[in-house]
């Protein structure tokens, strides 16, 4: 019954969480926005102190639940392994291994120095919600993008806007080059062996097994019923079973419960187990409970537990090789990760290829001329969303996660290509600007790196200053009269003034007031120069009001 209960919980968890980093149009960022705020690393840079509170305490009284239900790449592993123990020859069975401290807590250590050192990209890469989101987000979310962009066009031919489409675009390519590594990576890691990602590389596994080796619930073998058939062995998904010693390495186990019904003599139990085992319980002193405490009302035995046959260990080994009662899982994990699989594996090809009607067809002025697309241009300081308190706070807070890219609607949120915030999400006006209406980034990050704000207190934000190349604008290039970014500020911050004081017929020119200006990038975007626009916006070190 745990088992179910576990398994329903953690589909639940994943779909969810994909969905919110495929919802490009924010609808079930209302509904399920709270699975993203309460992941483990997000709430720590968040400074959410109850929920990490709450983390721990589950961790401390039922094991490592947040990393079989709650964490999305851990449920994936199981999906991935799932498949995988379907399809292996049944001489292929799980083993147990030692713990590789020599990778685990250095890996943790370094964690621990990127986050006191505001490395942000280091610590993107090996957290586990961002590599998902990055996996979705970049390979996945194109997948659905087209699935989208196709309903939209027939339900356009019936009259229908029911559906919008999209622009399918790589918006970073070092970090589509980075999630489909960490995908491979994670997938082999999970086909061959289970969890091993989770119990050698992630440190957010590690952090969580500090608490969970002194679990109040947890599987404990009873010596006295155990006939070392080595079932529950292969069934651990974590390699955590020691079934010679009578031993489980509770610091790598995720409480999956596989190993519960695998046990034809009901040795195992999910069991209060704080207490030292005494004469007579048959738990191991390390293991389990006292011989008085008794089992619990929950306390989950294995198949046939009470039952001894008289069998011997090889031919209950013989037995339990044979599929178990959790096929109905497994079926459904299955269909789960080949689609999943089918969708990572085409998500590069078809993001790079397919557009939308519109964007294949060249884009040209009055049907004639060709227009150029956007250049970005080369800025003093990078520009971070509005709500973010300053540079150094966003990047040292924000976890890569793609959350706000993903809901972004104007395409100006994309993941940086530069070396020192790879991966991390900046502000470009090729595509679109920052309109003073939208707020959805600062509603969605869960890690604090963008505060929550209203449109109105937005329009008194200042993250960055326009400043004009009159050698690019087109009134001077061309002798033509523009004014196209005076019309469009949202702030009134440019005026347009004559190019010669002297001549009152001269063309005018802009000229930006740097007090009023927010740096939304309205100009930016809206000016004619190609390929660089005659007006850039720089980001300011700390935002303020105006």
């Amino acid at each position: 019954m745990l088992k179910k209960i576990r398994s329903i919980l953690a589909v639940f968890c994943f779909i969810a969480i994909t969905l919110l980093f495929l919802d490009f149009t924010g609808t079930i960022q209302g509904w399920l926005g709270w699975l993203a705020k309460i992941q483990l690393l997000p709430a720590i840079l968040a400074a959410n102190f109850i929920t990490v509170a709450v983390l721990l305490v589950l961790t401390l009284v039922f094991g490592r639940i947040y990393c079989s239900v709650i964490c999305p790449l851990g449920v994936f592993q199981d999906g991935v392994f799932a498949v995988s123990r379907s399809r292996r020859s049944k001489k292929m069975k799980q083993a147990y291994s030692k713990e590789m401290k020599w990778l685990r807590y250095p890996l943790f250590v370094l964690m621990v120095i990127a986050l006191l050192a505001g490395l942000g990209s280091l610590v993107a890469l090996l957290a586990p919600y961002s590599a998902w989101g990055r996996i979705v987000q970049s390979i996945l979310a194109p997948v659905w993008q087209f699935g989208n962009n196709l309903l939209a066009g027939i339900a356009e031919k019936h009259e229908s806007y029911a559906f919008a489409s999209r622009e399918i675009w790589l918006k970073s390519l070092p970090t589509l080059i980075v999630a489909a590594v960490t995908l491979v990576a994670v997938s082999i890691l999970a086909w061959k062996n289970g969890r091993t990602y989770c119990n050698t590389i992630c440190p957010v596994g590690t952090f969580l097994s500090f608490f969970s080796r002194f679990a109040m619930f947890r599987p404990v073998i009873d010596r006295s019923k155990c006939r070392s058939c080595h079932a529950c062995e292969r069934k651990c998904k974590a390699s955590c079973i020691d079934i010679e010693n009578k031993k489980i390495d509770y610091s790598r186990c995720v409480d999956c419960f596989d190993c519960l019904e695998s046990c034809r003599f009901g040795a195992l139990e999910y069991r209060y187990a704080w207490n030292k085992g005494k004469a007579g319980d048959g738990a191991t002193a390390d293991e389990g409970p006292a011989a008085g405490a008794g089992r619990t009302a929950g306390a989950v035995q294995a198949k046939g537990a009470g039952k001894d046959t008289g069998e011997g260990p090889d031919s209950v080994a013989g037995k339990t090789t044979g599929a178990g009662p959790d096929s109905g899982r497994r079926a459904f994990l299955l269909g789960s990760a080949i689609a999943l699989g089918g969708s990572a594996l085409g998500g590069s090809a078809i993001s790079a290829s397919a557009q939308d009607k519109e964007t294949d067809d060249k884009k040209r002025d009055g049907g004639l001329a060709e227009i150029l697309p956007k250049t970005d241009p080369s800025r003093t300081l990078p520009l971070t969303p509005f709500g973010s308190e300053s540079v150094k706070e966003f990047y040292d807070r924000c976890t890569a996660c793609q959350l706000c890219v993903t809901v972004c609607p104007n395409n100006v949120l994309r993941p940086s290509s530069d070396f020192a915030h790879l991966m991390q999400p900046q502000m470009f006006y090729a595509k679109g600007y920052c309109r003073p209406e939208c707020v959805r980034c600062s509603e969605v990050c869960p890690a604090g790196a963008i505060l929550p704000i209203t449109p109105e207190e937005k329009t008194s934000l200042k993250i960055g200053t326009a400043r004009v190349d009159l050698d690019l604008c087109v009134v001077n290039s061309k002798s033509v009269s523009c004014g196209n970014c005076a019309r469009h500020c949202p702030v009134g911050a440019i005026t347009m003034v004559r190019s010669n004081p002297e001549d009152p017929d001269s063309l005018m020119i802009p000229s930006v007031i740097e007090e009023k200006c927010i740096g939304c990038g309205a100009c930016e975007h809206l000016c004619p120069a190609r390929p660089l626009s005659a007006i850039t916006v720089d980001g300011v070190e700390i935002h303020h009001r105006i």
